[in-house]
């Protein structure tokens, strides 16, 4: 079985090896389409603390993750879940039923995330943090 799934990935951290890890219980390859840094402007108005480059780098080095790719565009995800001939797309139940017109052409599985991690929260205890 084929996996997918889809993030930005940026300030890389536990939660983030967590469902990559869980979505590769679902299948035997796991393919991952990483937020363009144009794509993450569009979606949150700040571009990601590190570059598209970095980020692919990171998540190609995990050894659950077997496929990495650019997503230029939240609209086309059924288009990369046929090219990538993906079996089932897996995201964060933080989307949970944003994806589920997609279960025509996959299975669609929303999977918790882990509690008390978030990228954006990091974010802002590292802008506010005084030394």
């Amino acid at each position: 079985m084929r996996i997918i799934t889809f993030g930005t990935f940026d300030v890389f951290h536990a939660g983030h090896v967590n469902i990559l890890e869980r979505a590769k219980l679902h299948g035997s390859h796991l393919i991952v389409g990483v937020s363009s840094d144009e794509l993450n402007m569009s979606k949150k108005q700040r571009y990601p603390i590190y570059s598209q480059e970095d980020r692919l780098h990171i998540i190609r080095s995990l050894r659950c993750v077997d496929e990495v790719f650019i997503e230029e565009s939240l609209e086309l995800k059924a288009e990369y879940i046929k090219y990538y001939n993906a079996d089932i797309l897996v995201m964060g139940d933080d989307w949970a039923g944003k994806f589920d017109h997609l279960s025509n052409i996959c299975q669609v599985i929303y999977l918790p995330r882990t509690p008390s991690v978030s990228t954006t929260e990091i974010i802002e205890i590292v802008k506010t943090k005084r030394y």
